[in-house]
């Protein structure tokens, strides 16, 4: 049983995406409830602005700054998980990863910048390995619904043929939601970035950025529209592909290549018909192009959902069909309900288990997270016939 103060803390709780998260939280733990939680960020002010916002006065708010290593590595001795929400994660995000892999401190966070992530995993999993932190990374809508449900499909594989399938196929078929302006600024630190070192490029290209030293078999092509019939639809590319797949193959990878060495995964969307003109991937609305801070209203979030199928397929074409469905708009609504339960997943699997290091969600944690998120998420898995 751990002896610090609290079970989690939300950094980056005055941003758009911490509040959701801190929301979350109060709405279903409660301030003072068996979950020990509390919020962080570098201006108590704001800090105790947004808790009388919000209805949670009552939470405690931790002072840290992203760039001071020495508040950072304070806060995460107090806790036994931190939720990093503060991004763009390759500008703000790297001396907390730092703190937690120095302290012991298991970390989450909903980054989709892979090549930091690599950067990180690069930097910290040796000392993560030896301090026990557990460092997850991609907890919110990038990559859980993903990389979670291609697992949930291959178990559902296993159980009816005996096997995992060494091909799943991913796809979207129906998603409304908002966009905010941290994704827009994740964005363009990345494109920066690329400016920067354009070798980066390979990074982002390479679905096997994640899997040091392992490269499995070519992959299938996700970014030419075809008519796909074993979906039953025509299917074009999902722009989250590219960091969705990354996440699933080293789950693959630290799972101790469970699905096979030439497993294959490709996310596509799938299509009315064959598309008219240039392929469109989900844009998930970006109106008004919002800035760092602001995206979706309340009434835009509680519209929003997601409907994503998994298609696991062994070698003589047989077929198992899963579905992962959110019951928000995936990037926020979802994404910060997601992000909390997975801080609480990790903090209840066992080191004995999921030791330190730095890891994809399902290989950390998928048992627990395939309990809480239908629980607490509303998230829902299912197999279809």
């Amino acid at each position: 049983m751990s002896t610090r103060e609290f079970d989690t803390i939300v950094f980056g709780a005055t941003g758009y995406t911490g509040r959701l998260v801190a929301e979350h939280l109060l709405k279903t733990y409660g301030a003072k409830g068996r979950v020990k939680w509390a919020m962080a960020g570098r201006s108590a002010a704001k800090g105790k602005e947004v808790a009388r916002e919000i209805g949670a006065s009552d939470v405690p708010f931790v002072v840290a700054d992203a760039d001071d290593a020495a508040s950072l590595e304070a806060m995460c001795k107090r806790a036994d998980v931190i939720i990093s929400t503060a991004g763009p994660y390759q500008l703000y995000g790297s001396k907390l990863v730092a703190a937690c892999a120095k302290t012991g401190t298991d970390y989450v966070d909903l980054t989709g910048e892979s090549h930091w992530i690599a950067q990180m995993m690069a930097a910290h999993d040796a000392e993560a390995k030896k301090s026990g932190a557990r460092l997850v990374f991609s907890c919110g809508f990038d990559s859980i619904p993903f990389d979670l449900g291609v697992y949930y499909a291959q178990e559902a594989a296993k159980k009816k043929f005996g096997a995992y399938a060494p091909r799943v196929r991913g796809r979207v078929r129906d998603m409304d939601g908002g966009l905010s302006g941290g994704t827009l600024a994740s964005g363009q630190a990345t494109m920066a970035a690329v400016q920067k070192d354009p070798k980066l490029m390979a990074v982002l290209g390479n679905p096997f950025a994640l899997t040091p030293g392992f490269t499995g078999a070519a992959q299938p092509d996700g970014n030419t529209p075809y008519e796909d019939k074993v979906t039953g639809s025509w299917v074009g590319p999902f722009m989250m592909a590219g960091i969705n797949t990354k996440a699933v193959h080293r789950t693959n990878f630290l799972l101790g290549k469970r699905w096979g060495t030439d497993f294959q995964y490709d996310e596509m969307q799938m299509l009315k018909g064959p598309p008219s003109g240039p392929a469109q991937s989900f844009t998930m609305n970006p109106a008004n192009m919002p800035k760092p801070g602001e995206g979706p209203t309340k009434a835009e979030r509680e519209k929003g959902f997601y409907d994503l199928l998994f298609i696991a397929e062994m070698p003589d074409g047989r077929t198992v069909r899963a579905a992962v469905k959110g019951d928000m708009d995936p990037g926020y609504g979802s994404t910060s309900k997601i992000l909390a339960e997975a801080a609480l997943a990790l903090a209840s699997v066992p080191r004995s288990q999921t030791p330190g290091g730095c890891w994809s969600p399902a290989a950390a944690m998928a048992d627990a997270l395939l309990k809480r998120l239908p629980e607490k998420a509303g998230l829902t898995f299912a197999v279809e016939v």
